[in-house]
C-alpha cells in the first residue's frame, strides 16, 4: 500500500454560537488520500463537506486532531508559513471562479505563481500554457467580465494548477455552471488529473461527477458514514 499523499486523522470543528453554546460541524473525521486519485466528497447541505475541504487546504484550523501531508504536520507550522506552505502545495477551485476583475485572464492565473516569487516573464509563460490546456488560451488577454462563466472557472482551474501543487481542492466546481458547461468542466478536471498525475478532492452535489471518482466519501452530519474506494483509475 503507497503512503497516502493527506493524512486526516480525527478531525473536530466546532464553532461557538454564543452563551457557552457551540456548533458541532466536524465530529471526528478520519480519511487517507492516495497521490494522483480522484477523491469525491459528497453529503447533504450541512454535512460539514466544505469545512472539511477548508481544513484541508489550511484555510481553517480544526478544534482538534490532525492534517499530514507528505508526512508533514501541517497544522504545527505558525500562520506565516502556513499560507507559504499552502501557496506552494496546494491548488483550489470555488464554485464561484474568485478572479480578480481588474487583471486579465493570465494574470489572474499567474498571480500565486508570482506570490511564490516567480519573475512576471515566466509566470506569464507558464500561465498561458495553462490556459491553452484549459482550452481558453484565446481568451488569455480578456478581463473576467468579458469571458462566459464557463471560460471564468476554466481560468480559475489554470490558477489552480500554476504552482503544480501537491493537491487541488474543488468546492462544487461546476455548481455555478448550466449543464453544458458542467459537463465539459468535469471532463476537463478528468483529463488533467490524469495527464498531470494531479491529485484532486472534490466536493459535490453532482452525482454523476462522484461517479466517476476513484474513491467517494459520505459525510452525514459531520462524520464519514461511507466509503467507496475502487482500484485507481477503475482499473
Amino acid at each position: 500500500m503507497q503512503t497516502p499523499i493527506i493524512s486526516i486523522q480525527n478531525i473536530h470543528k466546532s464553532y461557538s454560537t454564543g452563551k457557552s453554546v457551540s456548533l458541532d460541524v466536524l465530529r471526528g473525521v478520519t480519511f487517507e488520500v492516495q497521490r494522483g486519485e480522484i477523491l469525491a466528497i459528497v453529503g447533504s447541505s450541512g454535512a460539514g463537506k466544505s469545512t472539511l475541504l477548508h481544513i484541508m487546504g489550511a484555510l481553517d484550523r480544526p478544534s482538534s486532531g490532525s492534517v499530514s501531508m507528505d508526512g508533514e504536520d501541517v497544522f504545527a507550522l505558525d500562520d506565516q508559513r502556513l499560507a507559504s506552505f499552502r501557496n506552494r502545495n496546494m491548488g483550489f477551485i470555488f464554485q464561484f471562479h474568485h478572479l480578480l476583475p481588474e487583471f486579465t485572464a493570465w494574470e489572474n492565473v499567474a498571480i500565486p505563481a508570482m506570490i511564490s516569487g516567480m519573475s512576471v516573464s515566466k509566470a506569464e509563460k507558464i500561465s498561458r500554457k495553462l490556459l491553452a490546456s484549459v482550452r481558453v488560451d484565446h481568451r488569455a488577454d480578456a478581463r473576467p467580465s468579458e469571458l462566459s462563466g464557463g471560460e471564468q472557472q476554466r481560468v480559475a482551474v489554470a490558477r489552480a494548477l500554476i504552482n503544480e501543487p501537491v493537491i487541488v481542492l474543488a468546492d462544487e466546481p461546476s455548481g455555478n455552471l448550466d449543464e453544458e458547461n458542467a459537463l465539459l468542466l468535469q471532463s476537463l478536471l478528468w483529463d488533467l488529473a490524469r495527464e498531470r498525475k494531479q491529485t484532486f478532492v472534490i466536493v459535490t452535489h453532482d452525482a454523476s461527477l462522484a461517479g466517476k471518482a476513484d474513491a467517494v466519501f459520505t459525510l452525514h452530519d459531520g462524520n464519514l458514514v461511507d466509503e467507496k474506494r475502487r482500484t485507481m483509475h477503475g482499473e
